[in-house]
């Protein structure tokens, strides 16, 4: 039996690294360096749903590390926050992520999950997914006291949040699957590195 081909993982997240280890996923670690704001206003212009700039993010993000790892499965993830009509970046500081966290605070909104694979610069299976979060009404204490607790942690997500860890205060109802919250569809993922035996069927 062939050896089953290395996995990558195209992105620096620690959520989507913890998500593949806990899984029991060995995998490299390699960061695309994608102008991700570029890619995203060319593709605003055009009108694309917020699903399709996550698919063509996470094909990027693959692709240009495929470049460095030929025959690996290199995994691209990316993901985006929708609310009323506005897309959320990840915010650069405390004082964008408080901002956020008021724009969002008692409104819905949408984490897009799109996630790809690339083996030697052809992508070979993509998939995507959408949860819906609606945030409480939170209080301006509260809000102090995350920011102070989070610290610059809450600046690694797209909506200042990590649900895994204090960021769950924040919501009062959830939809979807909490992988794709995280940022990594990880059922469908394992479903297809099972069927190229990295995962034992």
């Amino acid at each position: 039996m062939p050896a089953p081909p290395q996995v990558v993982l195209a992105s620096a997240s620690r959520p989507r690294t913890a998500l593949l280890t806990a899984a029991g996923i060995p995998h490299l670690i390699d960061p695309a360096q994608v102008d991700e704001a570029d890619v995203k206003h060319a593709m605003l212009q055009e009108h694309a749903p917020p699903a399709a700039i996550a698919e063509v993010l996470a094909e990027t993000k693959a692709h240009q590390v495929s470049l460095r790892h030929p025959g690996a499965l290199v995994i691209g993830a990316d993901q985006i926050l929708a609310c009323g009509g506005e897309l959320f970046d990840k915010p650069a500081d405390l004082d964008h992520a408080r901002a956020h966290l008021l724009a969002l605070r008692g409104r819905p909104h949408q984490l897009l999950a799109g996630i790809c694979v690339v083996q030697d610069r052809r992508r070979i299976w993509h998939h995507n997914a959408v949860a819906d979060l609606t945030m409480r009404d939170f209080s301006d204490t509260f809000l102090d006291e995350y920011l102070v607790a989070t610290g610059a942690d809450c600046c690694l997500s797209v909506g200042a949040y990590q649900l895994e860890g204090l960021g769950a205060q924040l919501f009062s109802r959830i939809q979807g699957d909490y992988f794709t919250v995280l940022g990594l569809p990880l059922l469908p993922l394992l479903d297809f590195l099972r069927n190229h035996q990295v995962v034992t069927p």
